[in-house]
């Protein structure tokens, strides 16, 4: 693969710094700024905002309603889809994409993340901040790091015990163990509340608490506890898998920048950013499931740019690429899940020998 320019530094959650002259990405940025598209749409957001707050508010009426019985159970579908939609708003509001001002584009992440789904925003931001910066680079990357997966064979290597097993299994373990991730999210939180300063922490803490708080509360004055605590595990498997599925797609089996490779560390913004991404094909309804990181390629090149302007700015993106020769991945969301599982399962291959 030919060596692009020395690479770009980007600004983490927001825009990527302003490329030099000469660099693949500044014809590109040129033009996606000349359509307007790093433009916000506050009014977009503003309204589905709006529109996702009544349908959790009526969610939780029909809770109300419903009462003290297991019907309540189908609720909780419904309940982690729109907790989904607010993740997405959390998400793009650490982007910088709903607003330019820091401050308000921190109240509504405090508010869609630590408040609403008890995660903590500032984790979320320090996480993906760094996932931004260096994707799929397994020294740089958090997401590709060892956890209860991995992502290199490796990696793969060093595993011991129980860990080993859950390797040699870990394609086929990879949909159960999501429904596992909306309680480990709450989890990561509030252990992150340590690592927090202290005046970040001075906010962050009282909110998620606030947050069990008012949800346990909830449950409990609708449902007696048994049923109240399987509702909660029902409800926070489905947010879990919910998230999971959007995300999966978006890196798992793409390029993974080496340390090790001097060919890797002479990409430059663009490559780095198109080769260890992949989009996901679909329409008005995969847009609003996958909360627009389905277009992961142009959000991963312009991370500020507002969800709605993806889609337009792909096309732009695309013939760019095809230009420069760069490979654009694109492909279904059922073939994106497969080459994600047959990655897993060829990083385990080694300890099933």
């Amino acid at each position: 693969m030919s060596q692009a320019t020395m690479p770009q530094p980007t600004t983490g959650l927001g825009a990527p710094a302003e490329p030099r002259a000469g660099s693949e990405f500044a014809p590109l940025l040129k033009a996606v700024k000349g359509q307007g598209l790093l433009d916000r749409r506050t009014g977009w957001y503003a309204t589905r905002i709006t529109v996702n707050l009544l349908a959790l508010a009526a969610t939780v009426t029909g809770m109300v309603l419903t009462g003290d019985t297991w019907w309540n159970l189908l609720l909780a579908v419904p309940l982690s889809v729109f907790w989904a939609r607010g993740a997405f708003f959390g998400h793009d509001a650490g982007h910088a994409q709903i607003t330019r001002g820091k401050g308000a584009g921190r109240l509504i992440g405090l508010f869609h993340s630590d408040l609403l789904l008890g995660m903590s925003y500032a984790w979320w931001n320090d996480k993906h901040n760094r996932h931004h910066a260096n994707p799929n680079h397994i020294d740089k990357d958090p997401d590709v790091g060892v956890g209860a997966l991995v992502w290199t064979q490796r990696q793969a290597e060093q595993r011991e015990g129980f860990a080993r097993w859950l390797t040699r299994n870990q394609a086929r373990l990879f949909f159960p163990m999501l429904l596992l991730e909306g309680i480990a999210l709450k989890v990561y939180g509030f252990q992150d509340l340590k690592r927090q300063p202290p005046r970040e922490r001075a906010v962050e803490a009282p909110l998620l608490i606030a947050h069990l708080a008012g949800y346990a509360m909830l449950l409990l004055s609708v449902m007696s506890p048994g049923k109240a605590l399987v509702f909660a595990l029902v409800h926070h498997a489905l947010f879990g898998l919910h998230l999971g599925m959007t995300f999966a797609p978006n890196h798992k089996g793409m390029e993974m920048p080496d340390p090790n490779d001097p060919g890797d560390s002479g990409w430059g913004h663009l490559r780095r950013q198109v080769l260890t991404s992949r989009n996901v094909r679909g329409g008005l309804l995969t847009d609003w499931f996958l909360g627009g990181l389905n277009y992961q390629i142009e959000h991963h090149l312009f991370p500020n740019m507002p969800r709605p302007h993806l889609r337009l700015a792909q096309p732009m993106v695309r013939a760019h690429c095809a230009a420069l020769g760069v490979p654009y991945a694109e492909t279904s969301l059922t073939d994106s899940y497969r080459q994600a599982l047959e990655h897993m399962h060829e990083v385990g291959a080694p300890l099933r020998k």
